[in-house]
């Protein structure tokens, strides 16, 4: 039985991949917030049902079976989110939270409605990319927009969901999936990026600009 905590761990697992990360019981632990002794018992039980390969000091990687788990449940998640602020006025650092509990409880039926309802969309309101049915998901070349050189004009593609307090304060500068950045000033060592949106401009430090995904406008 694929419980609510293993559709959690191969989500995680899943994420920490594409982040092509080597994904140890540490980064696990550190993104579900949870003890190295519960993963060690979690990654012994996945290994058992054949979700995960794992070898001791070489990290885990899901099986063609525990992808499947993974889009699964991700597909589920980044519908509701769509769904919550289409069709309910979720705004978009609501539905991330109310996306993790409702991501494990429906049917398939519901799922297929969702979509019909929202014309079988491909991205969130975050704009990451919601897999399709089949458990395909859009290949993309994007990089943080703090790698973006002064002089560029990017797109925004993508936000990190994980922080509400920063998904509203990037509301309130009008930074949004689809919203086009003029790069203006890079200072160097690390330093806050002065971009342009629209007619105002606005420094944002590396926590913001490594968490927006960016590509060429």
């Amino acid at each position: 039985m694929i419980t609510n905590a293993i559709q959690d761990y191969v989500k995680a697992i899943y994420k920490l991949s594409v982040n092509d990360e080597n994904v140890t019981t540490n980064s696990i632990a550190d993104r579900l917030h949870v003890s190295q002794a519960s993963v060690t018992g979690m990654i012994k039980k996945l290994h058992e049902i054949k979700l995960i390969r794992h070898k001791p000091y070489q990290g885990v990687e899901l099986t063609e079976g525990g992808k499947k788990v993974a889009l699964e449940i991700i597909r589920h998640h980044r519908l509701i989110e769509l769904y919550l602020a289409e069709a309910m006025g979720y705004s978009w650092d609501q539905v991330h939270e109310e996306a993790e509990k409702l991501e494990h409880v429906i049917s398939e039926q519901f799922e297929e409605k969702m979509a019909q309802f929202l014309g079988d969309p491909t991205v969130d309101p975050h704009g990451a990319p919601i897999p399709t049915k089949e458990g395909n998901v859009e290949e993309r070349d994007l990089k943080p927009l703090t790698l973006s050189e002064a002089g560029q004009k990017v797109r925004v593609k993508q936000v990190s969901d994980k922080d509400p307090d920063m998904l509203r304060y990037l509301g309130k500068l009008g930074i949004y999936p689809g919203v086009i950045v003029d790069v203006v000033e890079k200072v160097p060592f690390e330093g806050p990026i002065l971009v342009q949106v629209g007619k105002s401009q606005h420094h944002l430090g590396q926590l913001l600009t490594d968490k927006i995904l960016v590509s060429a406008a």
